[in-house]
């Protein structure tokens, strides 16, 4: 197994999962999508977020919610599923730490209590739900009953659903119409285009080699990749950054093999051979 760090003098593995959100690069839409969280936010209302699969949703969720307070904010998050409403339950009491019920009935009024008592301590509860496109179409239409409270004068809590832009068709139809009227802002991550690329890449190669961008080690990361590569990984991947990743590392590793010090278009060709 190639070592990325030594092939190349690299601090840390180029391009992995876990970026600390203040590193994160500052892809185009996140700024706009940053404000619309916080005014659904300050509104108790929905906020929506599309993208295509590798587009940066749950990295654009991870850095937005690291901005929320602990002491203000009560984070939910949790992954859909293609179950019930009761799952869907189940797993927000899981997040509370309180053991599940087995009633939808029960389940609900614990989650209205829970949610009710983190307000009681003056912490706003905030649900994110990953993955929302593979809700049911019955739990969209009941989804707005657990941000409702005092016969809908006041609300419980914001709701952020992040998804496939396929959720936008669930929302149009009747049954969800009252989880859709509560939806005051949109975002929808566009892939990148070339020279954000570039930047992308370059970004995460200068990360990888150490934190300065001025050091010397720095400005030898951004030259890792020739112009012909960045292009070859911005077809390869689409503009779609979980592709992106996977390519870069890929050609690092393949021109690794060739003791190569600078990583070419063949080197993304032969690593697009290796991802689906």
């Amino acid at each position: 197994m190639i070592d990325l760090r030594h092939a190349f003098g690299f601090h840390r593995e180029p391009f992995p999962q876990d970026v600390p959100s203040n590193a994160l690069y500052p892809i185009p839409g996140l700024k706009a999508l940053t404000e619309r969280f916080q005014h659904a936010l300050q509104l108790g209302l929905i906020t929506v977020i599309t993208g295509e699969v590798g587009a940066g949703k749950s990295t654009s969720l991870r850095h937005v919610a690291s901005t929320l307070h602990p002491a203000e904010y009560r984070l939910l998050a949790v992954i859909a599923t293609t179950g019930t409403l009761l799952d869907l339950l189940r797993q927000i009491c899981l997040e509370m730490g309180t053991p599940p019920r087995s009633s939808l009935a029960v389940l609900s009024r614990t989650v209205r209590d829970l949610l009710t008592d983190i307000r009681r301590k003056k912490q706003t509860p905030l649900l994110v739900v990953d993955e929302a496109h593979l809700l049911r179409f019955e739990v969209f239409a009941q989804l707005h009953t657990l941000t409702q409270f005092a016969f809908d004068s006041q609300t419980l809590m914001p709701l952020v659903l992040a998804c496939q832009s396929s959720l936008l068709d669930r929302l149009l139809f009747h049954t969800s119409r009252p989880l859709a009227s509560r939806v005051v802002g949109r975002s929808h991550l566009e892939v990148l285009s070339l020279d954000d690329m570039r930047g992308y890449l370059v970004h995460h190669l200068q990360l990888a080699a150490g934190r300065d961008p001025d050091s010397a080690a720095a400005q030898r990361a951004a030259d890792l990749l020739s112009d012909a590569a960045v292009v070859a990984i911005h077809q390869g991947s689409g503009g779609l950054l979980r592709r992106a990743n996977h390519l870069a590392k890929g050609a690092l590793m393949a021109a690794a093999r060739e003791h190569c010090s600078q990583v070419a278009a063949e080197h993304v060709r032969l690593a697009a051979t290796e991802i689906l």
